[in-house]
């Protein structure tokens, strides 16, 4: 029998009311796994009631005792890796052994990195700035702060929206997406008896289930990772009450390769950061511009490098990705190859693997041009364009003309180049001879039309606080 998820509320799992159902589908294999209600208004209601009650306490709790917190929560992370993991691949049809490694233990790590950032909030100095009077800066929690999530990366993605906004000292109500829910119901499990009843919350849904969430008056902050056209709905939605927004929306992001690079190295990581999690991934490389004297070269390799990059089922140890996330993201795929001007070629890949299972083939495109569909839209697959270039002004324009800003990577052995292009390549990160690695000190968040707003580091951190200045007279 199916089994009927529940929402995460005031620290328990409470059935739902809801007469509209999700039905959860396993896209390596196509089969129902769960059902998921659609919260009702009532029940949205109830999740930012906890959240308000708990916030008062929470907020005044030292940051030595939320770190501890934290900490626990992480090694409970570490304890209870094995559920999570196929709680996610039944949702998202991701290679097993990827999700353990690269996804699940991985943010155990992320959460004691904001365990410890929680204790080390930054201010100006305290001082006498005007004389006679003593002025700081005090960094507050800003209050309930309402969360949606993607299902590309579905327990990563809930924790680089949690651990922040938590250690910081807020509550959060989060909506994780409609076709992968299950491993962040796991999160809340493990969170039980760790957490003070009614900090984190958990209410599924769909879209309408966000935007009802977001439309709370109380919420302080509202934070999505997600589309364009989801965040752009978030963000005015957001300003009806003048709420904070946080908005990672995803990219398109180049990888330029000069003629003086490693071809062989630049294809296999460029093919890799293309291919990785079947290209649904808002870094990865979907765009490679490659200077025209090494592009028949480059291709060649990059086409070698494709050929060994197979997908395949969860538990297949020789694949390098599984199957896209849902039938509905499937058809979008397969429609932009379909859609392909006729002056693109499809140099490898392009078609369904197999016929149950939403798997897709690596695929190379060559002949594109700037305005192409193709090249100036996410497409969210396993799918890499190849233009050319001549010169570096070229380069630099074809590498910033999509309004994406998100990430990009430089492929050089010149560090004159790097250096160069590091600053003028209009993205919120710039990799130099590698493209996708993160990690937890250092901030993720792009321009433009990528959204603004950081996850991860620091900046992460102050991104849920708010800043107040404190003054006392002296006399």
């Amino acid at each position: 029998m199916t089994s009927r998820l529940q929402n995460f509320i005031d620290g328990a799992f409470v059935d739902s009311a809801a007469t509209e159902d999700i039905q959860i589908v396993n896209p390596a294999d196509e089969k129902v796994v769960a059902v998921s209600p659609v919260s009702t208004a009532a029940e949205i209601t109830a999740a930012v009631d906890a959240a308000e009650r708990a916030f008062g306490a929470w907020a005044a709790t030292t940051p030595s005792k939320r770190q501890a917190a934290l900490l626990r929560l992480a090694d409970a992370i570490e304890a209870n890796a094995d559920a999570i993991v196929a709680a996610q691949v039944r949702n998202t049809g991701q290679l097993t052994a990827m999700v353990k490694s690269e996804e699940v233990l991985v943010c155990a790590d992320q959460v004691r990195f904001f365990a410890g950032a929680a204790r080390m909030l930054e201010g100006r100095a305290a001082g006498e700035y005007l004389e006679g009077f003593t002025s700081y800066v005090r960094r507050e929690p800003i209050g309930i702060v309402g969360q949606v999530t993607p299902w590309n990366y579905p327990f990563m993605m809930a924790i680089w929206k949690i651990a922040p906004a938590l250690a910081a000292g807020n509550t959060v109500v989060l909506k994780p997406s409609d076709t992968t829910p299950e491993s962040t119901l796991e999160l809340a499990r493990i969170t039980a008896g760790i957490l003070p009843d009614g900090v984190f919350n958990v209410v599924l849904g769909n879209a309408a289930t966000g935007s009802a969430l977001i439309g709370d008056p109380r919420l302080g902050l509202v934070a999505i990772t997600g589309s364009v056209r989801a965040g752009i709905a978030v963000a005015t939605s957001a300003a009806v009450d003048v709420k904070r927004a946080h908005l990672e929306l995803g990219g398109k992001a180049p990888a330029v390769v000069f003629a003086d690079a490693d071809i062989a190295r630049a294809a296999e990581g460029i093919a890799q950061a293309a291919f990785f999690n079947a290209g649904q991934d808002c870094t990865a490389a979907t765009r490679a511009i490659v200077a025209e004297s090494v592009h028949d070269e480059f291709v060649a390799a990059l086409v070698e490098q494709a050929g060994k990059l197979r997908p395949g089922a969860p538990d297949d140890p020789d694949a390098f990705y599984g199957s896209l996330n849902n039938a509905a993201h499937f058809g979008r795929v397969r429609d932009k190859i379909a859609a392909l001007p006729a002056h693109a070629t499809v140099v490898t890949g392009g078609n369904r693997v197999g016929d149950r299972g939403y798997y897709f083939e690596p695929t190379v495109i060559t002949g594109v041009r700037q305005d192409d569909p193709i090249v100036q839209e996410e497409t969210f697959g396993p799918i890499l364009t190849v233009q050319s270039f001549d010169t570096e002004e070229q380069a630099v324009a074809l590498a910033n003309g999509v309004n994406y800003g998100l990430a990009a990577s430089v492929w050089t052995t010149d560090h004159a180049t790097a250096n160069r292009m590091s600053i003028r390549v209009d993205a919120g990160a710039v990799w130099i001879n590698c493209h996708i690695p993160l990690v937890a000190e250092m901030p993720h968040g792009g321009f433009k039309h990528s959204g603004y707003g950081k996850d991860l580091s620091a900046y992460g951190l102050e991104d849920y606080t708010r800043i107040k200045h404190v003054m006392s007279s002296n006399d």
